[in-house]
C-alpha cells in the first residue's frame, strides 16, 4: 500500500423513488446511518470532516448552509461530532462524486483520517412542477442563454435534427437526442441498439432492491414505449426521483488499525479525476474522455483492465457514448458493443449493473455516490444476483449540468479491490 492510499470502508444509499412523505433530512439520516453501520462503527463521532452535495434545495428556499442544515439533527443526536467542518459542494449530477473527491482530498492532505461524503436530492414535487423545472434550469447558463440557443440551433443543422423549445419539451433530453441523431448519421448507430441498452438496464434492475423501476423490458417494448424526442422513448430516459447516499473514507493509517472485518471489505480509491465542459464541436471528444485519461494515468492502468463500470446514462444513448469515451471501444462502436452482449452481466465489460439511471433512478445530486455504492458492492462480491464474475477494477463516470454538448462537470473514479 502506498502512503497516499484512501479507502472506502462504509457506503449506503436509500432506495430511489418518489417520496413526498419523507423529508430530505430523513433521507440524509438514513444514508449516513447506513454508511456508519457498513463501516463497522458504533456511531459517526470519529468522522473528522464532512462534505455535503445537493443541487436543488434552493428551490425550497434553503441555500447557503445546506449540509449544516441536513447534518444538524445527527449532531444533536450524538451520531456525528460537534463542531466538525462541513463543506457544501455542487456540480449538477456530478455533485456527489465531487463530494467524495473532496473527502478524499481531506485525507490526502492530512486533515483527517476518517471523512464523510454525503448527498441528498429531491426532484419530485407533486403539484409543483415549477420547482422541479427550476432545479433543472440551474444546470445550464441562465445569464447568456442566447449562446447555447445559437449553439444548439447550429448543431441541429449539422445533426439533421432541429433544436426546438417549448413548455412541453425538456431541453436536456432534446440535447441528448440531437447527439444520438448525429451519432446515428455519422456511425450508423441504430435505434434498436439504444433499445438494447435500455432493455438490458431495465431487466438487471429487477435484481436491485434499491432501484426505482424494477420490471424487465424487451427491446420491442422499449421501442414501443411513449416517444419523448426522436430517437428516444420514455424507457430510454432516466426518471425523476428522490434519494440520498453516503460514503465513509479512511486513510491507510486508520485502516491498518481497524478490525480485520473492516480491512477485508475496504475498497481503494485508485484515482479520481474531475473536468469541466466547453462548447465543443459535435465530432470532438467529450470532457469525460479527458477525465478518463487522467484517471487511468493516476491509477496506472488502461481501459482494458477495467472489469465493470457505471456510467452516466441519463439516456440509453449516453451509455453507448460513454462506453466509447471511457475507451471500452473505438468511437462509433458503442452501439455494436452493446449489441454484442459485452456490456451485459457476464459480458467482457459489464456496464450499469445497478440498472443504470434509466431504471435505478436519478436523484441528480445524489446519483454519483449511488453508482459508487454499486461498484463497492460489486468489488466486495456483495451484489447478489447482479454480481459480476470479474471484479477487481471498477470505474464510475458521472457528468452534471450542460455546456453545449459537454456536461458542466464530469468525474471519473477508479476503484480497486
Amino acid at each position: 500500500m502506498s502512503v497516499s492510499s484512501v479507502y472506502i470502508v462504509g457506503i449506503h444509499s436509500t432506495p430511489v423513488g418518489k417520496f413526498p412523505d419523507r423529508t430530505l433530512k430523513q433521507l440524509t439520516a438514513e444514508a449516513v446511518a447506513g454508511a456508519i453501520e457498513d463501516a463497522g462503527l458504533e456511531n459517526g463521532r470519529a468522522l473528522e470532516t464532512a462534505t455535503f452535495a445537493n443541487c436543488g434545495m434552493w428551490v425550497e428556499g434553503q441555500g447557503s448552509i445546506r449540509g449544516q442544515v441536513m447534518l444538524t439533527p445527527l449532531i444533536s443526536q450524538g451520531q456525528l461530532s460537534e463542531r466538525m467542518p462541513i463543506v457544501n459542494v455542487e456540480g449538477g449530477c456530478a455533485s456527489a462524486s465531487i463530494a467524495m473527491q473532496s473527502a478524499r482530498k481531506d485525507i490526502l492532505a492530512g486533515e483527517a483520517d476518517l471523512a464523510l461524503a454525503v448527498a441528498a436530492e429531491r426532484t419530485f414535487y407533486p403539484g409543483r412542477p415549477d420547482l422541479g423545472q427550476a432545479l433543472f434550469n440551474g444546470g445550464i447558463d441562465q445569464y447568456d442563454p442566447q449562446q447555447w440557443l445559437d449553439y444548439y440551433r447550429q448543431a441541429g443543422e449539422q445533426s439533421g435534427k432541429s433544436f426546438e423549445t417549448g413548455a412541453d419539451r425538456t431541453l436536456f433530453m432534446d440535447t441528448y437526442a440531437m447527439q444520438a441523431a448525429h451519432h446515428m448519421v455519422r456511425y450508423g448507430t441504430t435505434v434498436e441498439q439504444l433499445a438494447i441498452v435500455a432493455a438490458k438496464n431495465h431487466t438487471i434492475a429487477v435484481h436491485n432492491p434499491k432501484a426505482q423501476y424494477r420490471f424487465a423490458m424487451t427491446v420491442e417494448e422499449v421501442l414501443a414505449d411513449r416517444p419523448v424526442t426522436y430517437p428516444l422513448t420514455r424507457a430510454m430516459c432516466a426518471p425523476i426521483g428522490d434519494g440520498a447516499a453516503a460514503a465513509i473514507l479512511c486513510s491507510e493509517r486508520w485502516l491498518s488499525s481497524a478490525a480485520a472485518s473492516v480491512q477485508a471489505r475496504a475498497v481503494r480509491i485508485a484515482a479520481s479525476a474531475l473536468t469541466s465542459g466547453k462548447y465543443r464541436r459535435l465530432d470532438e471528444p467529450s470532457l469525460s474522455s479527458i477525465a478518463a485519461e487522467r484517471a487511468y494515468a493516476a491509477a496506472g492502468i488502461n481501459s482494458t483492465r477495467v472489469d465493470l463500470a457505471e456510467v452516466h446514462d441519463a439516456t440509453a444513448f449516453s451509455e453507448i457514448y460513454q462506453s466509447e469515451m471511457m475507451g471500452f471501444c473505438a468511437p462509433g462502436e458503442g452501439g455494436l458493443l452493446a449489441q454484442s452482449g459485452a456490456t451485459a452481466l457476464g459480458g467482457s465489460i459489464p456496464i450499469n449493473l445497478s440498472g443504470g439511471l434509466e431504471s435505478k433512478g436519478h436523484p441528480v445530486g445524489a446519483s454519483g455516490l449511488m453508482v459508487i455504492e454499486e461498484l463497492v458492492r460489486q468489488l466486495r462480491g456483495e451484489a447478489g444476483e447482479r454480481q459480476s464474475a470479474k471484479h477487481r477494477w471498477g470505474l464510475a463516470e458521472t457528468g452534471g449540468g450542460v455546456v453545449g454538448f459537454d456536461e458542466g462537470a464530469c468525474a471519473v473514479t477508479i476503484l480497486e479491490r
